[in-house]
């Protein structure tokens, strides 16, 4: 079975999972059903305890789905805590479906899989020992790798049915109201929790700040919360900013982020009112502190920022040079203070942000989204899941919910030490060339043949070298030498959907 991007598909996978092969990246107005969770009737007063043991006990059970949310990102200290009491107990073929893996689970993930605890996991991304593990074939089944909007999406229409969501938070009442705002460990939006907190059958708040009731704000609340666990810690929120959100001062990278800043305000949607959102890798963060300059420079404001927030986009907000921040989660410790500091930084779902089936995401009114990738080939489809060795090594994230936006712009180096970022083809197609507009290094600059008005723009910029994509490639070409094919096994390790739940692509085993 063969996609639009030309990607074959395992067919008796496909028809086993029930999967359609990605067509477009068009999602157009589908009428969809939502699904609800159960109801367990509480009068509220008999939710606290200190046994999370006997919660996992009583909760979980072989064959169930359980979820967990990555704000704490690499200080993350609850999934290790549930995992151990659920390993312990010999419950076994779950289905893990937390909104991210972060390299603080991976230790406790990789020995849960290696034991017939987790034979299945839906996810955004995951990285390091486990994403090797599962690239050798460790896990019974395929990981279902999701963008955010995408696995919001999945849940609200019953795709991923979680039966018991464990949660942690930096604080919490005795019935259940918590936010990510106060406490020693503060992480700021709980925007990928609210969608597990909606919509699991159980939830389970671990906390190890239990405040005076009633809790405000509260954007979980009382009505979506089962039990309230108190805990000795939920994490380490120094370490919110740690891995992938890293500030980057590297020469290249920097370059690459002034060349960036050069796009945007040369082209048309640099305008009074534009909107933005940055990824998370080094040259994208960057991208933020060229355009402030700009911005200064032109009189021009922002109406909203959207996405991961940083400090360099609360600055902007503190300088009056952006109107608000729509924030589904804190890149560091600055962006999380300021959640609670500025009445302009609104937390949002990830449902808001990017479900490409509600009735309205955020992601869909960007005027310019900068981005990261591992690799982009001559067709602009991008890849930031899978590295050149074909291991699994990052994160669809909001990657292909942000190609929304009337301007997309990937920022990568040429050449990363002997291996390049542009190549004829992608190893794992995740977002594909149709959201893609603009591809900047630090060698040339390349704009798809889409957007003809987008070369007329940038095309007598000083400092602006455009040329083709596949000029590019050929440029990572003569540096690094031609690519060596890969060698895999036909065993699929991963399955990678798209934003509206066809499969863009899969992964193969890695030989060893």
């Amino acid at each position: 079975m063969e996609n639009k991007l030309g990607r074959v598909l395992p067919e008796t996978l496909m028809e086993k999972l029930n999967l359609k092969p990605f067509e477009t990246t068009v999602i157009g107005h589908p009428i969809v059903q939502r699904t609800a969770p159960k109801v367990r009737v509480s009068n509220g007063d008999d939710k606290v305890t200190n046994d999370l043991k006997k919660i996992v006990q009583d909760n979980v059970k072989d064959g169930m789905t359980i979820s967990f949310h990555h704000h704490f990102r690499n200080g993350d200290f609850v999934f290790n805590q549930v995992m151990k009491i659920i390993m312990d107990l010999g419950i076994k073929n779950l289905t893990l479906a937390p909104s991210s893996l972060t390299g603080a689970m991976n230790d406790v993930a990789i020995e849960a899989i290696k034991n017939g605890t987790v034979t299945n996991i839906t996810t955004s991304g995951m990285r390091g020992s486990l994403g090797e593990e599962v690239s050798h074939g460790i896990l019974k089944d395929s990981v279902i790798f999701r963008s955010h909007g995408g696995r919001a999406r999945a849940i609200e229409e019953g795709d991923i049915k979680i039966d018991v969501a464990f949660l942690g938070v930096p604080n919490a009442d005795r019935c259940g109201n918590a936010n990510g705002m106060y406490g020693e460990e503060a992480f700021g939006s709980l925007g990928y929790a609210l969608m597990d907190a909606n919509y699991a059958d159980k939830v389970v708040l671990l906390t190890d700040n239990l405040v005076d009731y009633p809790n405000t704000p509260a954007p979980i609340n009382q009505t979506m919360v089962d039990y309230v666990v108190e805990v000795d810690k939920v994490g380490d929120p120094d370490k919110i900013g740690s891995g992938a959100t890293r500030f980057t001062t590297d020469p290249k990278n920097l370059k690459i982020a002034n060349l960036v800043s050069d796009v945007i305000t040369n082209s048309s949607y640099f305008k009074e009112g534009f909107s933005f959102q940055t990824g998370s890798g080094g040259a994208a963060l960057a991208v933020t502190r060229y355009l402030r300059k700009a911005m200064i420079e032109q009189n021009i404001h922002a109406s909203f920022g959207l996405g991961g927030i940083t400090k360099p986009m609360v600055d902007l907000l503190e300088e009056g040079l952006i109107n608000k921040l729509m924030d589904v989660q804190d890149f560091d410790k600055a962006a999380a203070q300021s959640m609670k500091d500025n009445k302009n930084q609104q937390e949002i779902s990830a449902s808001w942000y990017a479900d490409p089936d509600n009735k309205g995401a955020m992601v869909d009114q960007l005027d310019v989204a900068i981005l990261s990738a591992l690799e982009i080939d001559t067709d602009f489809n991008v890849n930031v899941l899978t590295g050149a060795d074909g291991m699994i090594r990052g994160a669809v994230g909001g990657h292909q919910d942000a190609g929304t936006a009337k301007l997309t712009i990937i920022c990568a180096p040429l050449v990363r030490g002997r291996i390049p970022s542009v190549v004829k083809s992608v190893g794992t197609a995740v977002t594909p060339g149709a959201s893609i507009d603009v591809l900047v290094t630090e060698r040339g600059i390349a704009v798809n043949p889409n957007r003809p008005e987008l070369i007329d723009q940038l095309k007598n910029v000083p400092g602006i070298d455009l040329c083709t994509i596949d000029e590019l490639a050929e440029k990572a070409e003569k540096i690094v030498g031609k690519e060596e094919p890969l060698k895999f096994d036909d065993n699929t390790v991963g399955i990678v959907e798209y934003r509206d739940g066809t499969v863009i692509d899969t992964i193969k085993q890695v030989k060893d």
